[in-house]
């Protein structure tokens, strides 16, 4: 059994607030899930969020207040936070009064990273440095991503919206996968998609599993993927966590050429031979991004 986890970055909104919009799962066997999971646990606890969630592109914003802070960074775990959460409750009283709108928007940015406020930028920059370097290094790994430049995707002519086919793309290629690996087995290999729990997302893509079940995908029947998918609270199921920083370092490659989180999870891309099978990006056909490159490569 092979576990797919699934998360998405950007916004598959036409235009949108990105250029890209990016679906990307995370593919491990079940049997060596734990050692996984064991391992991404131990960077978190090196870092001091070993119950929290690894949200790439919220532990990846400066924090101001920190900023203003002397000395932070010669102050310890504990020191920081008091600091820090001072300032954000100040802030939080002086908006109260002068901007309600703005003083909503601060809350919930201060929630998102409270559990990163202890560390400081140049921290965790590295902590997701150390996790991407672990994913690298999963020889069992595999990603398949459907990386989409908004500018080029026409709905009309897809006959399908942006999130629609990135669905379709990811949910082929880990079928096609599960299909050629089987060949080296007795019996057949099986998997299971794993999703980051949206009400709206669930509700569609629940109902073009079904689909895929009846009919196939465009690519390819739909033999060796079970059920619908499940969807699951981030918070709480680590491997999303891997999913989210993936779509996110493909994402910030093809929009700002951000390639150091990029090199490392592209790594774990499913490949055929020197070609990359497993990653698209939907874009001019011209292309010369290092994914374009490499899934133009010859078998």
């Amino acid at each position: 059994m092979y576990l797919c986890y699934i998360d998405e970055s950007g916004t598959p909104d036409l235009p949108g607030n990105t250029s890209h919009y990016v679906l990307a799962g995370i593919s491990i066997p079940i049997s060596h899930w734990k050692d996984c999971d064991t391992a991404i646990n131990d960077i978190k606890a090196k870092y001091g969020i070993i119950d929290a969630e690894i949200h790439t592109a919220w532990a990846l914003r400066r924090f101001q207040e920190q900023t203003v802070i002397q000395n932070f960074d010669q102050m310890n775990w504990n020191e920081r936070r008091y600091e820090v959460e001072r300032l954000r409750k100040e802030e939080l009283l002086r908006l109260q009064k002068v901007n309600r709108s703005l003083y909503k928007q601060t809350k919930k940015n201060y929630k998102n990273t409270d559990s990163y406020k202890h560390l400081s930028y140049s921290e965790r920059r590295e902590m997701i440095i150390d996790v991407a370097t672990c994913i690298s290094k999963w020889g069992n790994a595999r990603l398949f991503a459907e990386c989409v430049d908004k500018i080029h995707f026409d709905p009309i002519r897809a006959q399908k919206t942006v999130d629609e086919q990135s669905f379709e793309q990811v949910v082929s290629r880990f079928e096609a996968y599960l299909q050629l690996i089987s060949h080296s087995y007795e019996v057949p290999l099986y998997g299971l998609l794993i999703h980051d729990n949206n009400e709206t997302v669930a509700k569609r893509h629940t109902e073009l599993m079904k689909r895929f079940h009846e009919r196939g995908t465009l690519w390819t029947e739909v033999n060796r993927i079970i059920e619908t998918p499940l969807f699951v609270d981030s918070q709480l199921t680590g491997m999303i966590q891997i999913a989210d920083l993936c779509a996110y370092a493909l994402r910030r490659y093809l929009e700002n050429q951000e390639d150091d989180l990029f090199d490392l999870v592209f790594a774990r891309a499913d490949r055929k031979g020197d070609t990359v099978v497993g990653v698209r990006h939907f874009t001019q056909p011209d292309c010369t991004c290092k994914i374009c490159l490499s899934h133009r490569k010859q078998v």
